[in-house]
């Protein structure tokens, strides 16, 4: 006997499955004895191997911004105040989690990871900066609050207003729809919770615990060993830059269109595969496959799955029980696979290489093989009702000609590179015992035709015709005919019948007793029939291979007048989500620009800053390409992620040009004359080669807060790598490019102005 527990919608996943076992606990005390429970499937260890790597990351990832912060500061107490506000930020986080109801789980957690770099960039910054004016006016007692809250309120709002644009730039993951919508939900509202945190401390407990905290020597900036490395190689550069503004720009130009090209070799795909610990055989036969053959082929698959060594329980099941929520025809075997821990593994094996191994030792006739992830799949049966990531719906008004065009589909994409295993439903292909009752005929025995079909009723069906009582329990009593009649046609056409005259008739002399073809299960969408095909792809990529999969149909399969076809399965979340995002990024886009807008008032300082995008995409796609992932849309949400703190380095480094520029202009009006050509160059050497420090610093909290992630493994990682990957390959570049591009447009900008 075999139960399975739904759990209601909205319900904690671990602490349902906590009550379950503690109250199977119970009842396995009173079970008789022989009889024991046996788990099949538990979810819980996904979840807690899940959340635990994500924990682990979050400490490592606090860990290693500390020891960045603590090696560019060289000054403790300095790093304090950043060790000090960013649990804060995460713990308003956490609050607000809570009182919206988020659950930890792998993406709310993750929302928080890929967010903690950029929560700690404000207090970096503002630490760096009062750095700078402790070099100039010694802290003492009578001075330290108004030093701080200068160096505080210099660089304070273009820092609040680059976290919230961070804060913002998630928007067009609020917007995602369906199963993409609720999966990256908890992420996006982590970390908009976690930056909108780190926005308001940068401004209200950071210039506090400056002010307690900065005490003592202050290491100068010139004699930080990390500055004087970071001056000596960024010295030649910028020389070069402003001596060759124009040049600079060009080449620039020309890395950005040649690093352009590794996008056109990138494949698609809607969600990395998420190894979720378990699998699921979930093959299809043939229809018109009986009972006794169908229990016979569960059994022979679940003895071949135990043979290999790392298969823990293997636990089948066919047909489906009375209820609506398992609507699996006769023809879908479910065995779900246990496998044991990855020490017990033999050495090398891979959840890959497992999967390669069971289908190569489940080879059964008519059986096509489907090797899934249990959550994964229930989830996408639910919303598609494909099993497989590609799935084609042939819609149409005639049940055969669907399924010819079915075949023919079998045919054509068992040639396309990639396909694993193709099948087609027989929707015309059911097999029915057709008890043809002849009214002409029966009459002349007395009867009608509900006299004929409840005695067919009553012999195949069966009557309860009483109760036994056991006890407090009772079972109905149901009489039928016996197996070996139900299943031959020669003894149901032999059914005895007794008239109302009391003579003995069988079956045959009142009825036509046949086998016929037809729907095995009836499927519409839309109000048009419906036949579907599963295809199972593997070593490709699914946009490249739906791509050369619907060429090679349109080409070589012929649809009637009033037939079409439908791709679907993870292909269509995968289409969706795409089109989401194209609506809605240049929504976005233009919200950033708004508030770069607002906070420095004029659109050419806009449009250098947003200039610096492009430059970061470059990195984005050169990792990604090195790593061989494909484009999904958690690579998306990674690129999402990207563009915020992309313009937060566009910031913090036109933030010091303009501080720059301003002391010359102060020099410059001092001696009574205008600003001129060198005075403009001395600025941007100044901003950007002697404040290199705080933008490397930035960086640097950037990438090692995402490392952990990118390095790690442990559940939940293939989808957290994919989100990392774009945000550290995008940093390096957009910092590299930013520290050459930015001020050669800054300089081409303020020299002309200058000149007028």
């Amino acid at each position: 006997v075999g139960g399975v527990i739904v759990m209601r919608w909205g319900e904690n996943a671990l602490k349902t499955i906590d009550a379950v076992k503690e109250r199977l606990a119970e009842l396995e005390q009173s079970l008789p004895d022989g009889v024991e429970i046996v788990t099949t499937y538990d979810r819980s260890a996904l979840i807690e191997r899940a959340v635990e790597t994500l924990q682990g990351k979050l400490l490592e990832e606090f860990i290693v911004v500390a020891l960045v912060c603590a090696a560019f500061l060289f000054h403790l107490r300095s790093s304090a105040v950043v060790i000090l506000s960013l649990p804060v930020g995460i713990l308003v986080a956490f609050i607000v989690m809570r009182l919206q109801g988020l659950n930890a789980n792998i993406m709310s957690l993750g929302g928080i990871a890929i967010a903690i770099g950029a929560m700690v960039d404000a207090a970096i910054v503002m630490i760096e900066n009062v750095h700078k004016h402790i070099e100039n006016e010694p802290l003492t007692e009578e001075n330290r609050w108004r030093v701080i809250g200068d160096a505080a309120s210099e660089v304070g709002a273009p820092l609040f207003f680059s976290l919230v644009i961070i804060t913002l730039s998630f928007l067009p993951v609020f917007t995602l729809e369906a199963q993409e919508g609720r999966l990256f939900a908890p992420l996006a509202y982590t970390k908009t919770y976690a930056m909108a945190a780190a926005a308001g401390l940068s401004i209200t407990l950071v210039p506090v615990l400056m002010g307690y905290f900065i005490r003592g020597h202050v290491t100068p900036e010139h004699k930080n060993p990390i500055n004087r490395l970071l001056i000596a190689m960024y010295e030649p550069v910028i020389h070069g830059v402003i001596r060759f503004p124009r040049s600079t720009l060009l080449a620039a130009l020309l890395i950005l269109i040649v690093g352009l090209w590794p996008a056109t070799q990138l494949g698609s795909e809607f969600m990395p595969p998420l190894d979720e610990g378990d699998l699921m055989y979930m093959p299809t036969t043939y229809p018109g496959v009986s009972i006794d053959k169908a229990r016979e082929l569960l059994q022979q698959t679940d003895k071949m799955i135990r043979t290999v060594p790392e298969v823990k329980s293997v636990f089948g099941k066919i047909g489906r029980a009375e209820t609506a929520t398992d609507p699996a025809p006769l023809t879908m075997i479910e065995t779900v696979i246990q496998f044991k821990p990855r020490e017990e593994w033999r050495e090398g094996m891979t959840t890959d290489s497992l999967r390669a191994e069971l289908d190569s030792i489940v080879q059964v006739p008519g059986l096509t093989n489907a090797w899934v992830m249990p959550i994964k799949t229930r989830i996408d049966m639910l919303a598609t009702g494909i099993k497989t990531p590609v799935g084609i719906k042939v819609s149409g008004p005639d049940l055969t000609v669907i399924e010819r065009i079915g075949k023919d589909l079998e045919r054509v994409l068992a040639d396309v590179r990639g396909t694993a295993s193709v099948y087609s439903e027989r929707v015309a292909g059911g097999r029915y015992v057709d008890v043809d009752i002849d009214r002409h005929r029966a009459s002349r025995y007395g009867l009608n035709i509900r006299d004929v079909q409840d005695i067919v009723r009553t012999a195949v069906g069966g009557m309860n015709v009483t109760q036994t009582v056991e006890g407090l329990e009772r079972y109905p009593v149901n009489v039928r005919y016996p197996q070996r009649v139900r299943s031959s046609l020669e003894e149901l056409r032999l059914l005895p019948i007794v008239t109302p005259q009391g003579a003995r008739i069988a079956l045959a002399d009142v009825a036509d007793v046949d086998v016929v073809d037809g729907p095995p299960v009836i499927k519409s969408e839309n109000a048009r029939l419906n036949g579907w095909s599963y295809v199972d792809i593997t070593g490709r990529d699914l946009g490249s291979y739906v791509a050369e999969a619907q060429q090679t149909v349109a080409n070589r399969v012929e649809l009637p007048a009033g037939y079409s076809l439908a791709w679907s399965g993870q292909y269509e979340y995968m289409v969706r989500a795409k089109e989401r995002l194209s609506l809605v990024g240049p929504v976005t886009l233009a919200i950033i620009v708004l508030l770069l807008y607002l906070n420095f008032r004029r659109f050419a300082e806009v449009a250098i800053i947003m200039g610096t995008l492009p430059m970061a995409l470059i990195g984005g796609i050169w990792l990604l390409y090195l790593l061989d992932y494909d484009l999904s849309v958690a690579v998306g949400v990674g690129f999402i992620a990207l563009a915020g703190v992309a313009v937060e380095i566009g910031v913090v480094m036109l933030v010091y040009l303009n501080q720059a520029i301003r002391r010359q202009k102060s020099v410059a009006e001092t001696e009574g004359r205008e600003l001129t050509d060198e005075d403009v160059r001395q600025a941007v050497l100044e901003g950007a080669l002697l404040r290199v420090r705080p933008i490397m610093m930035t960086v640097a909290a950037i990438i090692a807060g995402l490392l952990p992630i990118m390095l790690g493994g442990g559940t939940g990682a293939e989808v957290m790598r994919r989100i990392a990957a774009p945000m550290v390959g995008g940093m390096i570049s957009a910092t590299v490019l930013t520290l050459i591009v930015i001020p050669a447009l800054f300089l081409l900008w303020r020299g002309r102005a200058a000149t007028r």
